[in-house]
């Protein structure tokens, strides 16, 4: 079975992670975890980074971070992880969902003013497949009310906004190292930001709200520290950062390679746009195409779906519209919220892309898949 993502792991990695083990020093928050946050804002542009044990832990972070509470609202996009709206409910806020661009899966920016109003706080914009949102004009918006973005990069370290890396133009970031995404950590996420406020309440945060780690009473020679909110436990082993400054050297070349692979599926589906229609990459954008997906026309999702894994093709669905969750119905939420990402829920399947997918391999997927519709 050809899976829909996959990492790509190398000799080199798997040094990184030897090497944690045989100094047998500190396995959790050492010297490796400040490293690969160090690592990561040099290759972003950013000051301050918060390595977590995953993208929802960063998702969470960032929605203490800028004190969301009970009452506020956050707009956020009608499809993605569910994650990108259950941050929002951990801090007892309300996601206020918006429709998303018919073409690009990213948020309808045309749509956002018309959900703001006194109680809204913030702006979460998802990076769909991979591809940097319209951030000129969020931010032209976000101005204009006194709000704050946070940008879910869950699919697009690695990807460009006109020229520069994402993770510097929102006022906060998060990535997730999951091992499907661009680069891994097994599991991880982080934070990064350019306000000192807010990496310093994400940092207490990230440590059961304690003011002061075990590193921190060292230096001082105390015992004694402060539990001053309630946080959670939101670290990551220095061995699994030691592979994520490892995979990050190499993160240009995977981003390249998933370019590659679907330019290859663009070109094939150019001929057969009747049945198959690829979503549109922003011509100012440099997308890190952590998925390909794909709208099939006028045919049945759910049969190709069915059919492709029969062939042993690992296609998936990204995403299911968060509101349509069971959960987010029994809060209310209703069907026809959002048209537009109904009817591109309806259609889209997410065919495999990962940097070590042959070439033949992906003419097999488009075969394959023409073939069946």
């Amino acid at each position: 079975m050809l899976p829909y993502g996959k990492q790509t792991i190398d000799q080199s990695d798997i040094d990184s992670v030897l090497k944690v083990l045989n100094e047998n020093e500190m396995l959790t928050t050492g010297k490796y975890v400040p490293k690969f946050e160090q690592d990561v804002c040099d290759y972003v542009g950013c000051k301050y980074g918060l390595a977590v044990n995953s993208g929802t832990a960063a998702l969470h972070l960032a929605t203490y971070a800028i004190d969301i509470k009970e009452g506020d609202e956050v707009i956020v996009p009608a499809i993605s992880f569910v994650a990108s709206a259950n941050c929002v409910l951990y801090q007892k806020g309300k996601p206020v969902f918006c429709d998303v661009d018919a073409q690009t899966m990213c948020i309808d920016v045309n749509k956002i003013e018309s959900l703001i109003n006194s109680k809204t706080r913030a702006i979460i914009c998802v990076d769909m497949c991979g591809q940097p949102c319209d951030y000129d004009a969020i931010k032209t918006i976000a101005d204009k009310y006194g709000l704050i973005i946070i940008q879910d990069a869950a699919h697009s370290i690695g990807a460009e906004y006109k020229g520069t890396k994402v993770g510097s133009y929102a006022d906060i970031t998060c990535f997730s190292f999951h091992p499907v995404k661009n680069i891994t950590t097994c599991e991880g996420g982080m934070m990064v930001t350019n306000n000192e406020m807010y990496y310093k309440r994400g940092l207490q945060f990230r440590t059961h709200g304690i003011t002061r780690d075990f590193k921190e009473r060292e230096k001082t020679n105390t015992h004694y520290y402060e539990m001053q909110d309630l946080g959670f436990n939101y670290r990551i082993p220095d061995v699994l950062c030691a592979l994520g400054s490892s995979q990050l050297t190499r993160l240009d070349q995977f981003v390249n390679r998933r370019n590659e692979i679907a330019n290859q599926y663009n070109s094939y589906f150019a001929n057969h746009l009747d049945k198959v229609e690829p979503f549109e990459v922003n011509s100012s954008t440099k997308s890190a195409y952590h998925i390909y997906v794909v709208k099939l026309k006028n045919r049945n999702r759910d049969d190709v779906f069915v059919k492709l894994k029969n062939a042993g093709i690992g296609v998936n669905v990204h995403y299911m519209p968060i509101y349509l969750h069971p959960y987010y119905l029994s809060l209310g939420y209703v069907q026809g919220l959002c048209p537009i990402a109904e009817d591109v829920y309806s259609q889209m399947i997410t065919l495999p892309m990962f940097p070590l997918l042959k070439d033949e391999e992906v003419e097999y997927i488009c075969n394959k898949l023409i073939s069946l519709i």
